[in-house]
C-alpha cells in the first residue's frame, strides 16, 4: 500500500512540474517566492476560479498557473517577474466579460480575488475597495452602514471591470457613471512601480482609469465616494408578453424622455427569445432609491397588462441579489453594444420599433442553434446622466449632453463551441445592421443628426472598435497617456482588451 501511495505521489508531483514548467512565470514562481500564491490545474482553487465565468467559452482556456497575489507589493512583484520572462498573461477580476480578455491558455493568469477588501471611512466618506470582490460583496458589507457606492446592477458582476469600463448604475441618474466616483485608484504600472492616482497625484492617469479599460495599468484598491442611503430601496422586475411589444417600447422611451424629474429610476429593459420558441418575453428591471416610487415615475408601465410582477422594496444588497437569477451560467456568451439618440414622440413608433424588429430578423438566424438564447437591452442614457458626469469631472467616454440616448446590448449565448462561427458572425451582423438603422433614421429626420455616439464599453464586443468611435483628440489623448505609463507597450502587447 505505501509503495502504491508513493508511486501516485511521484506521479502527483511530476504532474504539478510539468504543469509549473509550461511557462516560466509559474516554474519562477513556485520555485522561489512560496509567499506568492500560486495554483495549477488540478487543485481546487484553480479549478474553481477558472469555473467562475460568465461564459464557458472563457473557463474553456486554460492558464499554465493561477497566481492570486493578496497586496499591491506582491502584484508587483508578479509583474516584474513577468517582465523578465516576457509572457503574454492575463488578469482576471470578476470574470464576467465574455470578450475573455481575462483568461489565458498556456500563459500565467492573475487572479484577484485575494484582494477582497471592503473598507468604510466614514470621516471621509469613502470606501476602499478591492478589485477582487463582485458588487454583491460590496453591497453587503455596507448593508446597515447607511452609506452606499455607486455600482453594479448585478451583483455578479466584477468591481474592476465594471469600474475601468465606465459603468452604468441604479444610481447614475444622481451620481453620474460609476467611473466618476473613484476618488483614487492605487495602481501597479507594468514596470512594477505602485503609485496613487487622484484628481491631485497623477491625475491624468486617474482620468484614463475612469473608463479607459485595463491599458494603463493593474489597480489593486478603487477609493470610492460613498453617499447616503440610510433606507430601502424599492425595485424588481416585471414581464410581459412579446405581444405588448409596442407599449414596452413607448415606455422606455417615455421614461427616457421624462427622465430629468425622476433622477432616483432605473430600468434595464430587456427582451428574450429562445430559438425552440419556448420563451419570447420582455423583462423590464425597474429600480427607484426610495422604499416607493412617486407616482408618474412609471406611469406607462403600469399601464401594460403584466405576466409577472416582482417588485417590492427590498435593500440594495437583496436587489443586486435578485438580479443575480438572471445571470444565467453554462453557456458560451457574447456581447454587444450599439447607441442611438432618443426619437421624439411623434416618431417614436416608427423608431422603436423598427429597432426591434432590425434586431428579431437577425436574431431569428440562430433558431437550429443548441441552446441559444438571444437578447437586447435597452439601457437608457439620458442626458442628465452625461451633465452630471461632466460636473464629476467626466469619463473617457466622450458623450455630449445634447440629446438623450439609449445603450442598447446585444447577447448571444448558447451550448456549443462548434456553433461559435456562427454566433460570431451574427452578433457582428446585429451591432452592424442596428448601426446602419439608426444611420437610416438620421438621414430620414428620424432621429437627431450630427450626434456623437460613442460605444458603452462595458458592452461592446472584442470586435468592435471602442477607441474608434470617441472623438478623434480624446483618442490621441489617451493614447498619449497609456505610452507614458506603459512606455514599453507591454500591456499593449502581452494582454488582451480595448487598446488604444
Amino acid at each position: 500500500m505505501s509503495s502504491l501511495f508513493s508511486s501516485y505521489l511521484l506521479l502527483l508531483l511530476l504532474y504539478f512540474k510539468c504543469a509549473a514548467s509550461t511557462s516560466p512565470t509559474c516554474s519562477q514562481l513556485q520555485a522561489t517566492r512560496p509567499d506568492i500564491e500560486t495554483v495549477f490545474e488540478g487543485q481546487a482553487d484553480y479549478t474553481d476560479i477558472n469555473n467562475a465565468y460568465w461564459s464557458t467559452a472563457c473557463s474553456a482556456e486554460k492558464p499554465a498557473c493561477i497566481i492570486l497575489p493578496s497586496s499591491a507589493q506582491q502584484l508587483s512583484d508578479v509583474i516584474l517577474i513577468i517582465n523578465e520572462n516576457s509572457e503574454a498573461f492575463a488578469v482576471k477580476s470578476g470574470g464576467h466579460t465574455p470578450n475573455c480578455y481575462s483568461s489565458i491558455s498556456g500563459g500565467p493568469l492573475i487572479a484577484t480575488k485575494r484582494m477582497n477588501q471592503v473598507v468604510l471611512d466614514n470621516d471621509t466618506q469613502s470606501v476602499d475597495v478591492g478589485p477582487g470582490n463582485r458588487w454583491m460583496d460590496v453591497t453587503a458589507a455596507l448593508e446597515g452602514t447607511g452609506m452606499m457606492v455607486v455600482g453594479g446592477r448585478m451583483g455578479e458582476v466584477g468591481v474592476s471591470g465594471l469600474l475601468l469600463g465606465g459603468g452604468l448604475s441604479y444610481l447614475s441618474g444622481q451620481y453620474g457613471w460609476a467611473a466618476n466616483n473613484v476618488l483614487e485608484f492605487e495602481v501597479v504600472l507594468s514596470n512594477g512601480t505602485i503609485v496613487k492616482a487622484s484628481e491631485t497625484e497623477n491625475p491624468d492617469l486617474w482620468a484614463a482609469l475612469r473608463g479607459g479599460g485595463a491599458d494603463f495599468g493593474f489597480v489593486t484598491n478603487f477609493k470610492l465616494r460613498a453617499w447616503p442611503q440610510d433606507h430601502n430601496i424599492w425595485g424588481g422586475i416585471r414581464v410581459f408578453a412579446n405581444t405588448e411589444t409596442p407599449l414596452v417600447l413607448d415606455a422606455v422611451r417615455s421614461f427616457t424622455a421624462n427622465y430629468e424629474n425622476y433622477p432616483k429610476a432605473g430600468i434595464i429593459a430587456t427582451t428574450d427569445l429562445t430559438l425552440e420558441n419556448l420563451l419570447d418575453i420582455w423583462i423590464v428591471f425597474m429600480f427607484y432609491d426610495a422604499p416607493t416610487p412617486p407616482d408618474g415615475v412609471f406611469d406607462a408601465f403600469d399601464a401594460i397588462p403584466t405576466l409577472l410582477d416582482l417588485t417590492q422594496t427590498r435593500t440594495m444588497n437583496d436587489m443586486l441579489l435578485f438580479d443575480n437569477t438572471f445571470v444565467l451560467k453554462g453557456s458560451i456568451y457574447t456581447i454587444a453594444t450599439e447607441t442611438m439618440p432618443l426619437p421624439n414622440a411623434t416618431e417614436g413608433a416608427v423608431v422603436m420599433n423598427g429597432i426591434y424588429d432590425a434586431w428579431h430578423e437577425v436574431a431569428n438566424k440562430a433558431h437550429d442553434v443548441a441552446g441559444a438564447i438571444v437578447s437586447m437591452a435597452l439601457q437608457p442614457l439620458p442626458k442628465m446622466i452625461i451633465q452630471k458626469a461632466q460636473e464629476l469631472g467626466g469619463v473617457v467616454m466622450d458623450f455630449d449632453a445634447d440629446v438623450d440616448r439609449i445603450v442598447i446590448e446585444l447577447d448571444y449565448s448558447h451550448w456549443f463551441a462548434a456553433d461559435h462561427p456562427l454566433i460570431d458572425q451574427l452578433t457582428v451582423e446585429t451591432y452592424s445592421t442596428l448601426g446602419y438603422k439608426v444611420k437610416e433614421f438620421q438621414d430620414a429626420g428620424l432621429l437627431p443628426s450630427n450626434v456623437h455616439l460613442p460605444l458603452f464599453m462595458n458592452d461592446a464586443y472584442f470586435k468592435q472598435d471602442y477607441w474608434g468611435r470617441l472623438k478623434p483628440e480624446t483618442t490621441a489623448k489617451f493614447k498619449a497617456i497609456q505610452e507614458k505609463y506603459d512606455p514599453l507597450g507591454i500591456l499593449l502587447s502581452r494582454t488582451q482588451g480595448f487598446h488604444v
